[in-house]
């Protein structure tokens, strides 16, 4: 029985985990369609992390990702911070936002002893990390639980790096995906690269089952990334406009105008590199830019500016997460999009 099997799943579809656009009604209605649904969890307080996986248990639906941040998170930089902040400053007086309303605290937490001990009340079926893998002492204890842990890998070494240190299953992230980069050996992006390059090079380099992410949108990407060898793939730009998505609405029409064919890497929102659509902030301060603090202290500064700017219905501040191709993101229920994609991929 291969690992997918083992987890209960149906199909060989994972819902990617997506902070900021979901909660777990978009995990249970996956989970629900013979697929894996994740949560993501790096931006949930401990009581609501605790709060959500008790929703996924008492559902007896079946396996679920719980999926963490593994980020070396420090003080943010006085100096950093000043110089964001003055970078924003024209943006503020616009919008009439005021220096006061700036929170300090970070926007993501990177997976810890508390999250490790909340995960031992529920003992979930899989375990995911981003940016790499917690201490050993942290992976030590995800792994008494029983949980299965998959782990993001840009690069060919990143994969090698993720198999010898503790990974049940290599997630194959292509430069086409929406969200945060997860690469953790090399921060230079000229490594990275599209899905269909990466894939079979990884699948080539280990002995762990890979799961295909970036750019699948539809059963045809499906067909060709288990043709390259996947055992998986990882979907989530698909989901965002599903009805159990959180995604507000002004990022959903950000996708279905055609702003949505136009995303770039960025690090303005948050200091790290992350795929969106392509808006006002990345353009004038550049969508690269190191005025921003390391990550994940950006999002501080913004958030009220954000707020502000999304109450007179203007997205130019917003972190719009998608990847490249947006064509396969329908406003309907989650399972009907999985339907879908069975038929189109052949796996019915």
């Amino acid at each position: 029985m291969n690992l997918f099997a083992e987890l209960g799943m149906r199909y060989p579809i994972i819902q990617a985990p997506m902070a900021g656009v979901q909660s777990s009604v978009l995990a249970l209605a996956v989970t629900g369609a013979g697929c894996l649904g994740s949560l993501p969890a790096a931006m949930l307080s401990p009581s609501d992390l605790r709060s959500e996986l008790a929703r996924l248990a008492a559902s007896g639906l079946g396996s679920f990702n719980i999926n963490f941040f593994c980020h070396q998170q420090g003080a943010p930089d006085p100096l950093q911070v000043a110089c964001w902040q003055q970078a924003l400053a024209p943006f503020y007086a616009e919008f009439g936002v005021s220096t006061d309303a700036v929170s300090s605290g970070p926007s993501r937490a990177p997976f810890n002893a508390e999250h490790a001990a909340i995960l031992t009340e529920f003992n979930p079926a899989v375990v995911s990390f981003h940016f790499g893998l917690p201490e050993p002492g942290l992976l030590a204890r995800v792994k008494a639980t029983g949980a299965k842990v998959f782990a993001s890998a840009t690069t060919v070494a990143e994969a090698q790096w993720l198999a010898r240190h503790g990974a049940d299953a290599i997630i194959a992230q292509g430069l086409e995906a929406g969200g945060h980069r997860g690469h953790f050996l090399n921060e230079d992006l000229a490594w990275q690269q599209g899905t269909f390059t990466l894939l079979p090079q990884i699948v080539a380099a280990v002995e762990l089952p890979v799961i295909a992410a970036g750019g699948i949108v539809d059963g045809k990407g499906i067909r060709a990334a288990l043709a390259l060898g996947a055992s998986a793939v990882q979907m989530g730009t698909a989901f965002l406009c599903c009805h159990e998505a959180t995604t507000s609405a002004l990022h959903r029409a950000a996708i279905h105008s055609t702003r949505g064919q136009h995303t770039a890497l960025t690090k303005v929102f948050s200091g790290r590199p992350a795929r969106g659509i392509v808006n006002r902030l990345m353009r004038e301060l550049g969508s690269l830019s190191d005025l921003a603090p390391d990550f994940p202290h950006a999002s501080s500064a913004l958030a009220p500016l954000r707020a502000a700017a999304e109450k007179e219905g203007d997205s130019g501040f917003s972190p719009l997460w998608a990847g490249q191709n947006v064509s396969g993101c329908r406003d309907i229920p989650a399972v009907e999009l999985i339907t879908t994609w069975v038929k189109e991929a052949g796996l019915a």
